[in-house]
């Protein structure tokens, strides 16, 4: 598949790159079918998990797998990655889906997909670039603080009728149902937790997510016994099928194609619309970050380069396709990913094999599927929180990095909870952009130089003369210029000058006293074209140009 940007650049897939151009054989073949087997098996509990976080059925986060997964790894710009329902959505989704139903949080679904296609044809590709590393670590880790949260009411089978939406309530409301605690319900979720803890010591190749799950189920049967009743996916969640079949747990068919917005009790209006628009740019936003930081990822993993357009638009028509079966947003999932490169894939079959196999799942397991128990749904979702929140990254920044940085990653995690990943995302970088502009604003500094005499006053000026920091370095020159007849500045380490600069340098042209001469020379290239096109020019004794130090200091020292 190819497309053709803006600037009529081509596009390839990931597919293409990595199963025409290069041989594909059966040992190729092999290699994939066993990572995708292997992702597959972990990608099936983690859907089902993901989307009951988000407040949906657990076999819309099956149908994502299956859809979004298999589209996006046709058309993506990254070879490894794995995509379907990712953890980091789950804050975003859950109110989406109690204000507006299944079919609001479809079609925002489904507008990011276009938000997503128009990012990767204008080339917004390398976006994750210009979020600093603090503002990346502070919203990550604040979702999977508030991820965590939400897991404590199934993993601890609490009894809790409502979940407030604000954070601060939602603890205060959990702290106060801890006396509900169910000790059946507890225990799986422990012995799932102990499980995948424990399982990667033991160094073996299959991942431990089913070997948990296994335990899990095998606790709740022993306390079934006893006349315990464990909340389970198939006592929870109930479906009907288009021929008015009703059943418990999971509906053991193919997704079916229904339009997103003809989805039972979804009134569609512009009010409804114009308060979608703005959640799905979020949507948007959040897939571009977490599918390139993940391609970012294997790339480093693997050796290779992602194209990261190709990814974006990939992501988006995986997103545009999906809510017609169902499915809800997908994003390039990071731990899926790096499992699949390290089963050993060597092209995208592998992520299209992996949704074959959840689609396996899906028609031959269904009714097995539903006896799992939501607690220990729950304890994968710790785990996932877990490895979210990048805890050895945040206490390496918080002892080593400099204490702006600290504040940001803080402030970013702080709002993340208390808020909204909207706001942590925009006010960090805002931080960030004004202490960068404030260190390299520091950087800009006044040197005298030993070539002057009492009538000659050399100085040069070393850094970018931009807004932060050409005000306060021409009010440090003008203080320096008493007494001397003769200006020279050397300009050769000034890369830049802006508008701001520009009109600090005027100003300061405008004020110099009468018979003060200023000489500028050695200017840079940006520098030299931004004075012609202010039409900046000589003024005979006032202000001259040279190309170097020396021909300004000729008829001076």
């Amino acid at each position: 598949m190819k497309l053709y940007g803006l600037s009529g650049t081509k596009i390839s897939s990931a597919f293409i790159s990595a199963c025409i151009n290069t041989p594909y054989n059966t040992t190729r073949f092999l290699k994939d079918l066993i990572a995708g087997i292997t992702v597959g098996i972990i990608a099936i509990p983690l859907a089902m998990a993901l989307a009951i976080a988000s407040g949906v059925a657990p076999q819309h986060g099956l149908y994502t797998a299956i859809i979004a997964g298999f589209v996006i790894a046709l058309t993506g710009g990254s070879r490894f990655s794995v995509s379907g329902p990712t953890a980091a959505f789950v804050v975003i989704l859950y109110p989406v889906s109690i204000q507006f139903g299944l079919s609001g949080l479809l079609i925002a679904t489904l507008l990011s997909g276009i938000f997503l296609i128009l990012m990767g044809i204008i080339r917004l590709g390398r976006l994750i670039e210009y979020i600093p590393l603090p503002v990346v670590l502070g919203f990550t880790s604040g979702i999977a603080i508030t991820i965590a949260t939400m897991q404590i009411k199934d993993f601890f089978g609490l009894t809790l009728e409502h979940m407030p939406e604000n954070y601060i309530n939602k603890v205060i409301e959990l702290m106060r149902k801890l006396p509900t605690i169910n000790i059946a319900d507890t225990s799986v979720g422990l012995i799932t937790l102990i499980v995948l803890i424990v399982w990667p010591k033991f160094r073996m190749k299959i991942s431990g997510h089913l070997p948990a799950l296994v335990a899990g189920v095998l606790i709740m049967l022993i306390f079934n016994q006893f006349g315990y009743q464990i909340e389970t996916i198939g006592s929870r969640f109930t479906y009907t099928l288009a021929d008015n079949t009703t059943g418990h747990g999971i509906p053991p068919v193919l997704p079916e194609f229904i339009l997103p917005w003809e989805h039972a009790g979804f009134t569609w209006d512009w009010t409804t619309f114009s308060a979608l628009i703005p959640i799905s740019i979020t949507m948007a936003m959040l897939c571009a970050i977490e599918s390139l930081l993940c391609a970012v990822v294997l790339d480093e993993m693997t050796h290779t380069k992602h194209h990261s357009n190709s990814e974006l638009i990939g992501q988006g028509l995986g997103n545009i396709i999906a809510p017609f079966f169902g499915g809800i947003s997908a994003t390039a999932a990071i731990a899926r990913s790096a499992a699949n490169v390290k089963a050993g894939a060597t092209s995208p079959i592998a992520a299209v094999l992996h949704a074959l196999i959840v689609l396996l799942a899906l028609i031959c397991f269904a009714p097995l599927l539903s006896f799992i128990p939501l607690s220990a749904m729950a304890a994968l979702l710790l785990i996932v929180a877990w490895n979210m929140s990048a805890v050895q990254r945040v206490i390496y920044i918080i002892k080593r990095a400099p204490k702006d940085d600290i504040i940001i990653m803080l402030i970013c995690m702080s709002l993340t909870v208390l808020f909204d990943m909207v706001i942590a995302i925009t006010i960090g970088i805002v931080l960030a952009s004004i202490l960068f502009m404030r260190r390299i604003a520091r950087m800009t500094r006044l040197v005298e130089l030993s070539q002057g005499n009492e009538k000659t006053l050399v100085l040069r000026i070393s850094g970018p003369l931009f807004f932060a920091a050409a005000e306060r370095t021409f009010l440090e020159l003008y203080q320096k210029i008493n007494g001397y007849q003769h200006i020279v500045l050397q300009w050769d380490a000034v890369p830049i000058l802006d508008a701001g600069g520009l009109n600090a340098l005027i100003h300061f042209i405008d004020e110099l006293p009468a018979k003060v001469e200023l000489s500028i020379c050695e200017l840079q290239f940006q520098p030299l074209k931004t004075l012609a096109r202010a039409k900046i020019v000589p003024i005979p004794n006032k202000l001259m140009f040279y190309s170097t130090l020396d021909e300004a200091l000729k008829d001076k020292i």
